[in-house]
């Protein structure tokens, strides 16, 4: 893995400058970190804000910035102004990545860096992320898949280069969470959002909560089962989804899984 990281940090560090399109999650984390190491002050990660942003990640990102001394620029990304984004399509992740790259490209231009970086992996390859092709239309690099990173490598490596998301819970955007066709607002997000930030709060690591309507539906790491159905979490649970608006509120007995709205569109991992 240390040959393929060295491969790695020759790649970023090739193109002279760059932005990294930065999140603050596992994957963009250790992307920067190595850029970083591989330019030094030629390196800018830009971050976008918006509603299916939660505000503990834009401060993740801001903090891990600072204490790296990388210039961080914040970017407002609002997708729901995107035509036809709030109604939910198929192609919604490739609305969303075209319009952030095209700001971010701007970032780009403006201080004069030679590419853009995004921090997908090589089992992204794997499942359904109409995102990439908007990835691939406007010429944005993704080191990781190219050198042919896994997340269980990028985990690892992490780790030993004391970076701390090494063992940071998976993270999609919160429109992410709604079957393809549902209407996505801001009130909507905001439930996910505090539903999902609650369970956190609770202690569980690796989460989703998707919603259908009014419903719900909870994906946990099935480990955390047992823990989830004591009494008092369940009440609590219960009692707080139903003040952020759900009626009803249940566990998928699947557990977690990534992408699994795009069951319904018939791909399954």
């Amino acid at each position: 893995m240390w040959n393929k990281y060295e491969k790695l940090k020759k790649y970023i560090a090739s193109f002279g400058s760059v932005a990294v399109a930065f999140s603050s999650g596992v994957d963009s984390t250790f992307l920067l970190f190595a850029a970083k190491e591989a330019l030094g002050k030629s390196v800018i990660a830009v971050t976008a804000s918006s509603c299916s942003f939660p505000e503990r990640e834009l401060n993740e990102a801001r903090v891990y910035c600072e204490k790296m001394g990388i210039s961080h620029i914040v970017i407002k990304s609002e997708e729901l102004q995107i035509e036809g984004f709030s109604h939910n399509p198929k192609n919604r992740c490739y609305l969303c990545k075209r319009e952030l790259f095209t700001k971010i490209r701007l970032v780009a231009d403006e201080n004069n860096l030679a590419e853009i970086l995004e921090g997908s992996n090589l089992d992204d390859n794997g499942d359904y992320r109409p995102g990439l092709q908007a990835v691939a239309e406007l010429g944005i690099k993704s080191p990781l898949r190219e050198i042919g990173f896994t997340k269980q490598e990028i985990r690892e490596l992490s780790k030993a280069l004391n970076i701390p998301t090494w063992e940071k819970q998976s993270f999609a955007c919160l429109s992410s969470r709604f079957p393809y066709g549902d209407l996505i607002n801001e009130q909507k997000l905001k439930m996910v959002d505090k539903a999902e930030q609650l369970l956190l709060d609770l202690g569980f690591h690796q989460l989703r909560v998707r919603i259908h309507g009014d419903i719900a539906r909870i994906e946990l790491d099935p480990k955390e089962f047992d823990r989830f159905m004591k009494d008092e979490i369940r009440a609590e649970v219960y009692n707080k989804f139903k003040e952020y608006g759900f009626s009803y509120v249940a566990l998928d007995i699947k557990g977690y899984r990534t992408g699994s709205m795009n069951e319904t569109l018939g791909i399954t991992k």
